[in-house]
């Protein structure tokens, strides 16, 4: 899915980014006719011959070793997510192993957990991103014109990059669209080097490289971020707007499984949004134009 052509296309846009002042490499007034980093200066950087970091960068190198990806990761000035990426690309037998074919489910135990979780938005994502459970908060807070059992059908389960890049109510939920944009597109941009074999998410990605020109321009970036932790903004159609902090907490004994929980400062506004949003049944009114129509076969506008 993102190798071997996904290595050379993220070794070359990290050496675009990068400008010979920037790291020492002195140019003698030379036309420069690529942008960034040439080969050879980055070779040099790395300390590795400019044949090998070529053949690396075409992708017909399988077993650089720790050192050279770690000189190569320093040379470009690779932030720590974009360094695992480096090496889950350039190593994919080692990233993490093909996935089954058969949906993922959220066990009992983290099930009951976001249940209890009453007065927090909380939900179950798998590392494709599909919704695997919510609570009644989670749900009204983020896709309530959809139906909240369809996370335990697998064939009608939510996805939220696909809701993101392609549900009008996207547009509307995030007032900083093209930050969430850029957020979403690094978080997949690391699961897939994570698991490179993945059919469901190559398939995924292609849907969306097809049915949005906004998320095709972006993937092309190659961003890569894990997006753990942070704060994102809402504009909701029932209680209007709220800040909301959120924690993305791997869960142990699953294949990438996650809980993403979000939460509101104490005495703020955005927390008397929630409550306000919790008292109205964490069931806001469905949108004219009914439930799942929302997502069309074209990127949202």
């Amino acid at each position: 899915m993102d190798t071997p052509a996904g290595l050379g296309d993220f070794l070359r846009t990290r050496r675009a980014a990068l400008r010979p002042e920037d790291v020492g490499v002195v140019s003698y007034g030379r036309t420069r006719r690529v942008p960034g980093l040439r080969r050879e200066e980055l070779a040099m950087l790395a300390g590795v011959s400019v044949a090998y970091y070529t053949r690396l960068e075409q992708g017909q190198s399988a077993n650089a070793s720790d050192e050279v990806l770690d000189a190569i990761a320093r040379a470009l000035r690779l932030s720590p997510d974009e360094h695992t990426h480096l090496r889950n690309l350039a190593r994919p037998g080692r990233a993490a192993r093909r996935a089954a074919d058969r949906p993922a489910t959220a066990g009992p135990g983290v099930r009951q957990l976001i249940a209890a979780m009453d007065a927090v938005p909380a939900l179950v994502l798998d590392h494709r991103f599909d919704v695997l459970a919510w609570n009644p908060l989670a749900h009204a807070l983020l896709a309530g014109h959809l139906d909240f059992g369809a996370p335990g059908r697998p064939e009608e389960r939510p996805n939220t990059q696909r809701l993101f890049f392609l549900d009008p109510h996207a547009h509307e939920l995030y007032p900083e669209w093209e930050k969430e944009a850029r957020r979403a597109v690094s978080a997949l941009r690391l699961a897939a080097g994570e698991h490179p074999e993945d059919r469901r998410l190559a398939e995924l990605i292609g849907e969306l490289t097809m049915r949005s020109p906004r998320f095709a321009a972006l993937w092309a970036r190659h961003p890569v971020r894990a997006c753990t932790s942070g704060v994102k903004s809402f504009r909701h159609p029932v209680v209007g707007s709220l800040d909301l902090s959120f924690e993305m907490l791997r869960l142990p004994g699953t294949d990438g499984q996650g809980l993403l929980a979000f939460s509101a400062e104490p005495g703020s506004g955005s927390e008397a949004a929630l409550r306000l949003l919790t008292a109205a049944g964490a069931r806001p009114a469905v949108r004219a134009g009914g439930a799942t129509a929302a997502i069309g076969t074209t990127e949202a506008p």
